[in-house]
């Protein structure tokens, strides 16, 4: 099956149960797993300033605890928090997902419609349209 998975999580209940699928995709293959999460910062365009929701203690304790998760149910797991521009995560998923050589890139969405995330630029849809790889999206 997949003997190495991506799993992009944020602060949300669904990346919470995009960590779940992770996990049993892990177990099922006996495979391990990379989460990765993206402290996405906003550039501030007359200061040059740049602006993210959270500190890199709060990102970092956040990979740690998933980690500790899927160790904790039998996975071998690796954590990486990388700071993005905002609008850039989809393309840095994407290639965290082939310098890990991964299977399976797992994700949540927050059910936007197609259209929607066509307009709004959902960081899952994107992801979508950018990898080679299989992407799981879980609501």
């Amino acid at each position: 099956m997949y003997d190495k998975i991506l799993v992009a999580i944020d602060h949300s209940e669904i990346s919470d149960r995009a960590l779940v699928a992770a996990r049993d995709l892990a177990l099922l293959s006996e495979g391990e797993v990379w989460v990765l999460h993206l402290r996405e910062r906003e550039v501030l365009l007359r200061t040059g300033m740049t602006l993210a929701d959270e500190t890199p203690p709060e990102a970092r304790a956040a990979v740690a605890a998933a980690v500790d998760k899927l160790t904790a149910a039998g996975v071998k797991a690796h954590g990486d928090v990388r700071n993005t521009l905002h609008g850039y995560a989809a393309r840095d998923i994407v290639d965290d997902a082939v310098e890990h050589d991964v299977g399976v890139i797992v994700m949540g969405s927050r059910g936007r419609s197609d259209l929607a995330g066509l307009v709004l630029g959902s960081t899952a849809h994107k992801v979508i349209h950018l990898t080679d790889r299989p992407v799981l999206i879980v609501r």
